[in-house]
């Protein structure tokens, strides 16, 4: 059977993820494929590092000139992580006339134009399954599957560190703290969770789900995000009152007005199914015009799931069927205006969840009313409760339920709120899904 020869630079969990796979399931592979994908290389930068992976001897390198320089090997999956040195790596291996497989959605968010017109421009291909979703495979049937569609919405549960945090603050009453120790206990969150839980890596996979579907041009860091780290578990339980999971919800919608783009915890209607999805797993909602609403659902991290999208993209790639795509598609390309207007934050429509503290005293439930009535932001239900305890006897929480109204008004409207003697503290609002 003919042999297409692999390498791997960066052997980290995907990697060895990756290298398990290649070497324990050749025969699986080799069927998929129709040829035996060889591992000829694996690139780290510290030959003495442990490895979950057992490799043939030979294959583990710390020197990238070997992969460069060997013309045998077709296609890398290239594993680093981060923006640099993982960007002048895969240059090189595009130089080289390497193929390319990756994982890594921060360096496509932030260099993918590059990088694209680079690999075109060479004849070479980049896949990039593995950079969204782990497992879920979302890419391919956005940009392909569902290519008789005109893609209306999209809206993700991106990120599977904070949706297993959330999950156990809302399902064990954990505090957040705590559920983030959890979290980095069982290898979902690094040692450093920000990117995770602040809703940066959501909105860089947004960015890049928002250029597959809509042929949107939009720079990760300007999409409006706010995270998991400053959710109260008290929000969790009056959104289950009211019937509501919150959920880190990443929302692409299009309609005559533009797309509008954002990142954000959410209320979704409990018994949803993206209300449903529990602890790390992921799941993306679309709906075109064709088909309908699709509803893909999995593992959006782990080392396994995330290796399993790097080796379909490597058999796609021995194969040729990645070249054929990723030319035709013109996927990243910087020539040409972008086929979607991207909305201002402000002018979104939405229904708003507010929740604050307040004087257990007459008149300041109107001034609230008065305050959103004055910035057109409509009152669909409110719910007070009594003094949580007796240290707060002269105040009481305050949960308002809007109707629909737009991002900029009901900001104005919780900012005056803020200000008015009866408030005490600041004023927590958060998007309702409609």
């Amino acid at each position: 059977m003919q042999k297409t020869k692999v390498a791997i630079v960066g052997m980290g969990t995907v990697g060895s993820g990756v290298a398990r796979l290649l070497l324990d399931h050749g025969d699986r592979t080799a069927r998929h494929a129709g040829r035996v994908l060889w591992l000829e290389k694996a690139v780290v930068r510290d030959l003495n590092k442990a490895r979950a992976a057992a490799l043939p001897e030979g294959v583990l390198t710390d020197d990238l000139s070997e992969v460069l320089n060997d013309p045998e090997i077709k296609v890398v999956a290239q594993l680093v992580g981060g923006l640099e040195p993982a960007r002048t790596i895969m240059l090189q291996l595009l130089e080289a006339g390497k193929d390319i497989v990756t994982a890594n959605k921060a360096l496509l968010a932030e260099h993918g134009p590059e990088l694209f017109e680079r690999a075109r421009d060479l004849g070479r291909s980049i896949a990039f399954e593995a950079s969204v979703a782990g497992g879920i495979p979302i890419i391919t049937n956005i940009s392909q599957c569902l290519s008789a569609n005109q893609t209306q919405s999209l809206e993700g549960i991106l990120n599977g560190t904070s949706n297993f945090i959330v999950t156990q603050m809302d399902v064990q009453g954990m505090a957040y703290e705590q559920a983030v120790k959890l979290a980095q206990e069982k290898g979902y969150a690094e040692a450093d969770p920000t990117m995770d839980v602040d809703g940066t890596d959501a909105a860089q996979k947004l960015a890049i789900l928002a250029h597959l579907a809509f042929g949107a041009h939009a720079n990760w860091a300007d999409i409006p995000r706010v995270g998991i780290d400053q959710l109260d578990p008290a929000d969790l339980r009056f959104a289950r009152e009211l019937g509501y999971r919150i959920k880190l919800l990443a929302t692409a919608h299009l309609d005559e007005a533009g797309l509008e783009l954002h990142v954000a915890p959410t209320l979704v209607r409990a018994g949803t199914p993206l209300a449903e999805v529990q602890d790390a797993f992921n799941a993306v909602r679309v709906v075109g015009d064709a088909v309908g609403p699709v509803f893909y659902h999995g593992l959006g991290a782990g080392q396994m799931p995330t290796a399993s999208a790097v080796v379909a993209d490597i058999i796609d790639t021995a194969v040729g069927r990645t070249r054929l795509t990723f030319q035709t598609l013109e996927l990243f390309s910087p020539v040409g205006p972008p086929r979607v207007r991207l909305r201002s934050f402000d002018e979104l429509p939405g229904r708003f969840y507010l929740r604050l503290h307040v004087d257990d005293s007459p008149g300041v439930l109107g001034q609230i009313t008065s305050a959103l009535g004055q910035n057109n932001v409509s009152i669909a239900s409110v719910i007070q409760h009594e003094p949580e305890s007796s240290a707060d006897r002269n105040t009481v929480p305050l949960v308002v339920m809007t109707h629909e109204a737009p991002e900029g008004a009901a900001r104005r409207a919780a900012d005056e709120i803020e200000s008015l003697a009866g408030v005490r503290g600041k004023v927590v609002r958060l998007r309702v899904k409609a």
